[in-house]
């Protein structure tokens, strides 16, 4: 009797185990898609046509429109968008533009974060916010021929 019901706590402690290790994937797995949804700007301002590309979603773009992480930003021939992002950083995408926020994460106490923008069409103009103050080259702009380390500017970059 002693012998089963030591195997029967073993096979517990096994299956308490492997639920207790399923159930913290589960909430490291929920807490990620939590932080991939937190908004990372707003639009500020919208001339003409303007679109968010969201997954499979194709957005009208607005004013107090917010964006997240991975949307993608496109105008048509009459359209711009202005943006502004949680670390103050503002960005306005002129006509026939295509834009991609792939990365973007920012802690406001510590000013330290990670912005990558992708730039695949149009023209684009920067200011730099927070983020670059703090640590210079932590925002990325991409482009199809370069990648762009911002150090606490203002520019523009164009894309045929």
């Amino acid at each position: 009797m002693g012998k089963a019901v030591t195997s029967l706590l073993r096979v517990m402690a096994v299956t308490f185990t492997f639920v207790f290790a399923l159930a913290m994937a589960s909430t490291s797995h929920d807490a990620q898609a939590s932080a991939d949804k937190l908004a990372i700007g707003m639009i500020k301002s919208v001339t003409g046509d303007a679109f968010i590309i969201r997954g499979d979603n194709n957005i009208a773009a607005k004013i107090g429109t917010e964006l997240y992480q991975s949307d993608m930003i496109k105008t048509g021939d009459n359209g711009s968008v202005g943006i502004s992002f949680k670390d103050n950083s503002i960005m306005s995408a002129g006509p026939s533009s295509i834009l991609s926020l792939e990365q973007f994460a920012f802690d406001s106490a510590s000013m330290e974060g990670h912005f990558l923008a992708d730039v695949k069409a149009g023209t684009l103009s920067v200011v730099s916010g927070d983020m670059v103050k703090h640590r210079p080259g932590s925002m990325e702009i991409k482009t199809p021929t370069a990648i762009l380390g911002v150090r606490g500017t203002e520019f523009v970059v164009k894309v045929d």
